[in-house]
């Protein structure tokens, strides 16, 4: 693995004026990284990334908006700690942080992960979210608990090649709920996971180039540990979704390739009163990276 520049460096690199910074919100200490002028803006990232999986739209998102790029609890800079990964505590961390930053409400766009917690925060803390983006991902519901463990020929894999099929085989939703044993697989050699994850999921490759600075943030035990625990609360997640009425909140929803923008249109609109999905074309999972444009746009109108 080369050598992989600081959050600060990464931050500057970036036009817009952005800066490093952390906060310490809800018990726990947050990384984020800050920039622009106007209206509050949070990104919420997922796994196994970073803030940085924004860079290529933080800076015209900027333009128009104060733009806040957090790594959740347990990702990147942020704190690592033993518990807290169910995604109504993490929504309860950003609803801290948006109070921290001087803000009563802000907008909220999270990919993946940071896309269950955007929508958490929007059922549990109505006053702090005015509007919602979710990136190619559902909040965790009893849908969840359905996933294969075998992939299924002529949905997951062709002639026994799951790289060859139509559709996803999310066997790391498994995976990442064993305890202890990724941190011991993987330390030290995040780099071949990154790698395989982002071929998987992605129209094409090249979209991804930065994947050392991903390797490098999932590179020890413990920030593994703290990833797989996103995953490891679903069970957690599907029981508090339940209790949560429909999101207030207008939400878009953006939806990558085949997978993505078909769940979306399937779940969402029963979870929301005001709910718009979009195909975003020639994208696979990883679309503020494939098609930094096209979601640039959406967020732009839909924000405005």
């Amino acid at each position: 693995m080369s050598e992989v520049p600081s959050d600060a460096e990464l931050a500057s690199s970036l036009e817009g004026g952005f800066i490093s910074r952390h906060a310490d919100v809800n018990g726990t200490r947050l990384h984020y990284v800050t920039g622009g002028r106007g209206r509050p803006l949070i990104l919420l990232g997922g796994w196994p990334q970073t803030w940085w999986e924004f860079h290529k739209i933080m800076p015209p998102l900027a333009q128009q908006h104060q733009v806040i790029a957090v790594d959740l609890r347990g990702m990147g800079g942020s704190a690592k700690p033993a518990s807290g990964y169910d995604k109504k505590t993490m929504a309860a961390d950003i609803a801290a942080l948006v109070r921290h930053l001087g803000h009563e409400r802000a907008d909220i766009a999270g990919h993946d992960i940071g896309g269950m917690v955007a929508y958490a925060l929007a059922a549990n803390h109505p006053a702090r979210t005015r509007r919602i983006a979710l990136l190619d991902i559902a909040h965790p519901d009893e849908r969840f608990f359905n996933h294969s463990l075998l992939p299924r020929p002529g949905r997951h894999q062709t002639d026994g090649d799951i790289h060859a099929g139509p559709g996803r085989f999310l066997w790391w939703f498994a995976f990442n709920q064993v305890p202890g044993l990724p941190e011991r697989l993987l330390a030290g050699r995040s780099r071949e996971l990154i790698d395989w994850m982002c071929d998987y999921l992605i129209e094409d490759p090249a979209s991804i180039s930065d994947r050392d600075i991903y390797a490098h943030a999932y590179s020890t035990p413990d920030a593994i540990r703290a990833g797989n625990s996103w995953y490891r609360a679903f069970a957690q997640d599907i029981a508090d979704e339940k209790t949560y009425g429909k999101v207030t909140a207008p939400i878009l929803g953006l939806g990558g390739g085949e997978n993505g923008h078909l769940l979306l249109q399937a779940v969402l609109p029963g979870k929301g009163t005001e709910v718009e999905v979009v195909l975003v074309p020639g994208s696979g999972h990883y679309i503020p990276e494939e098609q930094p444009e096209i979601v640039t746009a959406h967020l732009t109108r839909f924000f405005a």
